[in-house]
């Protein structure tokens, strides 16, 4: 909920921003307009689907002889890794052992997303001042992959396994046996299972920095996912297949004119 409010605020104060830009920007001269061949940056992301580090993107965006409604536009590329959770996850931490479980927790879910679409120039900057501001969309496969949440369980016999999490086996522990902890985060990736789907997403763009060669900026989007089955995050909660989300990325990158 936190992470929902704090996207929604930074995209009013941003179309705030974009209003009052664009208003300062009419009274200019827009042949001082900056363009560029191609612009290619990196970047963090968080999401309303995942922690406070959601993922790592890649993006670069190619400009095109052709515009649209007057305006610049640019081939938009783009690679994702990002980490999606269930709302129902909830950590916690066992006061004797300090072991943290997310109890329940069935499968890690990381999607690669390839996107391919356009984007386009909406304002300028001019002279190094003011921010450039332009609207994206795009599209492509999604590549999920379900890897296994992996327990340490105590046996009858006093041994203890690292196995993944088994809601028929685990939930029906004993007080003689049980599970003692999570299992290590690099375990496990041998069992992962390739869950196809295709997402789209539209964005905002918010190029903040002052030096033309080299960008700092802010993505703001939406976007919606579906796989071709229900990916098996929770094993005693309703999982899905549909997945939409609101996003935000800090990114850096450099421009060649």
């Amino acid at each position: 909920m936190m992470r929902v409010k704090l996207l929604l605020s930074v995209s009013i104060l941003f179309a705030l921003s974009t209003d009052i830009y664009a208003q300062r920007r009419a009274a200019k001269n827009e042949d001082s307009e900056e363009s560029y061949k191609s612009f290619t940056s990196v970047g963090i992301t968080t999401n309303t689907n995942s922690g406070i580090l959601g993922g790592a993107v890649f993006r670069q965006s190619s400009a095109l002889s052709s515009k649209l409604f007057g305006k610049n536009q640019y081939r938009y590329l783009a690679v994702e890794v990002v980490n999606v959770k269930h709302p129902k996850e909830l950590s916690t931490q066992d006061f004797v052992t300090g072991a943290r479980l997310v109890f329940g927790k069935e499968n890690y879910l990381f999607v690669v997303r390839p996107e391919y679409g356009r984007e386009l120039s909406l304002f300028s900057r001019q002279d190094d001042e003011g921010i450039s501001i332009s609207a994206i969309v795009a599209a492509g496969p999604s590549l999920g992959l379900e890897k296994p949440y992996m327990v340490q369980f105590q046996s009858s016999d006093g041994r203890v396994i690292t196995e993944p999490f088994d809601p028929v086996k685990h939930a029906g522990s004993t007080q003689s046996t049980g599970i003692v902890g999570a299992g290590s985060f690099f375990q496990g990736f041998g069992q992962m299972k390739v869950v196809p789907g295709l997402h789209v997403k539209t964005a905002m763009s918010f190029e903040l920095s002052a030096f033309r060669e080299n960008v700092t900026g802010l993505e703001i989007g939406f976007v919606a996912e579906a796989f071709t089955r229900k990916v098996q995050i929770m094993a005693f909660a309703e999982n899905r297949s549909l997945f939409t989300s609101g996003y935000l990325t800090l990114y850096f990158g450099s421009k060649k004119r």
